[in-house]
């Protein structure tokens, strides 16, 4: 059931789409208020950000805001995108829904905002639409969140991202490891289930790449890191001994494992393809 206000929008975005003057972007976050908007509620304003990653801030949400969120580079692969957003935990003021030419879904109530749970859509499903709701007091609402752009196996929303739990062929363990936002040799410390993923706490005896401090060292004569890798409840990951290779993906500062082989296992697959010459990058594995 759409509000009186979408209802009333539509006619103005099926026919028009007019684009209004930005406030302040940098293409990758955007900041406006919507006092200017007091005077004419019905105005919809589109809003490019065409980063990876970056953040929105709305203050005082009056009327609707169009948000078309892209990657800097055109290619095919674009298409195969995810898009995850994050919303702050004082998050209010609007309904957030997702807009493909014209057609409206809902994908976040202003009630749910609070909760900061990560949200993800394939980009094709459309833009955001944020509208706000109507208050008589806009003084305490700020819609804010946080965007990622993405091409995971999993991710927070495991089920927006692909099969969660399946296994790696051979070919997305070579890759994932030439590619992936973290790539670690070392043992299950401990799992941990939360309410809706569970924890792994891992001790890495080697670090061969991380995108961001995920894994924090043990100091200037232990060389060993220690952190700590989600992965969606469903997995029933379990701690056991041995080595494996950890790799996955960071979002909004938090580890989230993609392939994770024995390390044994790896290290076969990983000369067999260097003597048919198809391995995707050179890992040392001295």
């Amino acid at each position: 059931m759409l509000t009186p206000m979408l209802a009333s929008l539509l006619p103005l975005l099926l026919l028009s789409r007019i684009s209004f003057c930005q406030y302040s972007s940098d293409q990758c976050s955007w900041k406006g208020s919507g006092l200017t908007h007091e005077g004419h509620a019905r105005d919809v304003e589109q809003v490019y950000l065409r980063c990876s990653e970056g953040s929105l801030e709305w203050l005082y949400p009056t009327g609707a805001i169009i948000v078309n969120l892209r990657p800097n580079t055109v290619s095919p692969a674009a298409a195969r995108l995810s898009v995850c957003i994050k919303p702050s935990s004082d998050s209010r003021g609007t309904n957030v829904y997702l807009d493909r030419n014209g057609k409206l879904r809902l994908l976040l109530r202003e009630q749910d905002q609070a909760q900061g749970k990560v949200h993800c859509f394939s980009i094709q499903e459309g833009a955001l639409f944020i509208e706000a709701v109507p208050h008589t007091d806009i003084s305490r609402r700020i819609t804010a969140f946080q965007y990622e752009l993405v091409n995971d196996r999993v991710g927070p929303e495991a089920h927006s991202l692909g099969a969660p739990c399946q296994p790696c062929s051979d070919a997305e363990m070579l890759l994932a490891v030439c590619t992936n936002d973290f790539v670690a040799r070392g043992s299950i410390k401990k799992v941990e289930q939360q309410e809706e993923h569970s924890s792994v706490t891992v001790e890495i005896s080697r670090l061969y790449r991380q995108k961001t401090q995920v894994f924090v060292s043990g100091g200037v004569r232990v060389r060993s890191w220690t952190g700590h890798i989600k992965m969606p409840l469903q997995c029933g990951v379990r701690s056991g001994e041995g080595e494996f290779l950890f790799t996955g993906t960071v979002r909004f500062g938090e580890a989230w494992m993609g392939c994770a082989p024995r390390y044994k296992d790896f290290l076969r697959l990983y000369h067999e393809a260097e003597q048919q010459g198809t391995n995707p990058c050179h890992v040392d594995t001295d």
